[in-house]
């Protein structure tokens, strides 16, 4: 089956982030700082480092800084300090001619912040990056375009990144039942999916890792999916619906040393800055070291 190559991403980024308050008050949850970037950027810049140029931003209220930070039109490039590298996808010129933000004005859920990208994906396959998460993935093929060929190279309308949590997390995410054992470098298809379900009634231990890449029949699945769970248009939902109506769906794990960060609750915020800012290549080595000092003094 020949497969059209993924062009188009959607960015849902119209989250609240209630949980991140008082930090979230004037500026959105995206905008928060893991290392030298903003959460969005780290997302933009995982996007187009996998070839994917366009890119459609669901936002809502409060998102202004998300456009602002990615718009050069006030003093440009010399107004902005640091190389081309340490500058990332700021650097690109053309940048904001692929930019494309469109707004959730009624929080609807996952389901409907996707839907709004329907025009903008013109009946393509596309990627969703949730926008308050970010993937580390030190090694070639990278995380994201892995899961971009495992989609060209199977006959299936969806392909989902999934990583293995703990029992007592299940409830936390959308959880895959799997045909068999996930592979550990490879997809494998899966059966159902369930949205936060009780830790009894888990179908596995792997937990949708916030990378999807969907045909455009994903548009007329959320057309008939009625709000679920919280009342609001489960993305996890409408993959079900497709599942049971006969249509194929595989999984890819995160492997070896990536990673997952959450950028949703205080906990995996600190955590993900710190694993940014010890890697970072000339500070990363200055932090270690006050670090295990000041480990060393509460010891």
């Amino acid at each position: 089956m020949q497969r059209r190559a993924v062009r188009k991403a959607v960015i849902p980024a119209a989250g609240l982030g209630s949980r991140l308050l008082p930090c979230t008050k004037s500026q959105p949850k995206e905008m928060l700082a893991v290392g030298r970037l903003p959460t969005i950027q780290h997302v933009v810049e995982e996007v187009v480092a996998a070839d994917i140029a366009t890119i459609c931003m669901v936002t809502g209220w409060q998102k202004r800084a998300i456009e602002d930070h990615f718009d050069l039109s006030h003093g440009g490039l010399h107004a902005l300090k640091g190389s081309a590298e340490e500058l990332g996808v700021l650097a690109d010129r053309d940048l904001n001619r692929r930019l494309f933000y469109i707004r959730q004005a009624e929080q609807r859920g996952l389901g409907d912040a996707v839907a709004h990208g329907e025009q903008f994906v013109a009946g393509e396959p596309f990627l969703v990056a949730l926008g308050d998460t970010i993937l580390y993935s030190p090694t070639e093929p990278r995380l994201l375009r892995r899961l971009l060929e495992a989609h060209a190279a199977a006959d299936v309308c969806a392909t989902i990144l999934v990583e293995p949590v703990s029992p007592a997390e299940v409830v936390k995410y959308g959880i895959v039942s799997p045909i068999g054992p996930v592979a550990d470098h490879g997809p494998t298809l899966i059966r159902d999916i369930v949205e936060k379900p009780a830790v009894e009634d888990a179908p596995s231990h792997y937990a949708v890792a916030s990378r999807y890449v969907f045909e455009p029949v994903l548009f007329e699945a959320l057309a008939r999916t009625r709000p679920g769970r919280g009342g609001e248009i489960q993305l996890t939902d409408a993959i079900r619906l497709l599942l049971q109506e006969g249509h194929r769906c595989q999984v890819v794990p995160l492997q070896g040393a990536e990673r997952r960060y959450d950028i949703g609750g205080f906990g995996s915020y600190f955590r993900a800055f710190c694993d940014m800012a010890l890697r970072d290549p000339a500070e990363g080595a200055g932090l270690r070291a006050y670090l295990r000092g000041k480990l060393a003094e509460e010891a």
